[in-house]
């Protein structure tokens, strides 16, 4: 008896992970993508492109709780928020729950990802596109902050791996024109894949952002589908301050926002700072090179 067809990706070479497909709900195949959505028993629903896993159902929140409420609540006082990329929705579900923000923008480069997500990944966005706070723009993500005049206090870059049209949301000038459109104190994170697995992604953004500000680091958090170990999420902005707050100023916070969490508490939020050895080396290592 043949057994159920399998998705096996193909991050990594010679290393990866697969899943069984119980039941395949879209698939687009262009010269430039293969795009799928499948059921899995243990993992829900599953979003891949290119043989990369991109999101799933079962553990999404651990991903888009910790690239949110850690650089909003370390913020304290955001007021506009600013998303590239996170197509899915499900980052844009969690910056709509706090409560305090008055302008969240999203820029997705491609209006078909937004509601092909909403139709069959209903649970990741949740209803946050219609937030009235929320102004969804279709737009090139480089290009918009290359042009925008606006300053926002957190800017969150939900992108995909540094290859294909993911890559130049990991370039010097993309950071350069995020660090124009923060405010004073603001703070600039994005995810930075599995260093087990991309030590070299790490080093190159710290060559190429940490010019731009005061502070360059990295957080970390495990979220079972991105394969290899923990995953890290760049940290850049001047307040030096931010990453080091006491838990008890993050309890507070996290208890006046009033929001509730499956993976981000205050005390996950602190020690997600502290690195491995091999990663602190790593980053000291990329501070003695100039971009």
């Amino acid at each position: 008896m043949q057994g159920k067809p399998q998705y096996l990706e193909t991050l990594h070479s010679a290393y990866g992970q697969y899943f069984e497909v119980d039941a395949m709900l879209y698939e687009q195949k262009t010269p430039q993508w293969h795009l799928s959505i499948f059921e899995n028993r243990q993992m829900g629903r599953v979003m891949a492109l290119n043989g990369v896993i991109q999101t799933t159902e079962r553990d999404e929140f651990v991903y888009h709780e910790m690239l949110t409420h850690v650089p909003i609540l370390a913020h304290g006082h955001a007021r506009k928020v600013l998303i590239i990329g996170g197509g899915d929705g499900g980052m844009l579900r969690e910056v709509v729950k706090h409560r305090q923000l008055t302008d969240i923008t999203m820029v997705e480069i491609d209006g078909a990802v937004v509601e092909m997500c909403r139709e069959y990944l209903p649970h990741h966005s949740a209803g946050a596109f219609d937030d009235p706070r929320v102004r969804l723009v279709i737009a090139d993500g480089l290009a918009f902050v290359h042009e925008c005049q606006q300053q926002f206090d957190v800017i969150i870059s939900d992108c995909t791996d540094p290859c294909g049209p993911g890559e130049v949301l990991f370039s010097s000038e993309f950071y350069q024109n995020c660090k124009r459109c923060l405010t004073a104190n603001g703070i600039f994170v994005a995810q930075n894949g599995v260093p087990f697995m991309q030590l070299d992604e790490v080093q190159n953004t710290v060559r190429r952002i940490s010019s731009y500000v005061q502070d360059c680091w990295f957080y970390q958090a495990a979220v079972p589908t991105y394969v290899g170990g923990c995953m890290v999420f760049a940290w850049a902005t001047d307040d030096q301050n931010a990453r080091q707050l006491p838990l008890a100023v993050l309890q507070e916070r996290f208890q006046r926002a009033a929001i509730s969490t499956r993976y981000y508490t205050p005390a996950v939020h602190q020690a997600s700072f502290a690195l491995p050895a091999y990663v602190e080396q790593a980053v000291a290592s990329a501070m003695t090179v100039t971009r």
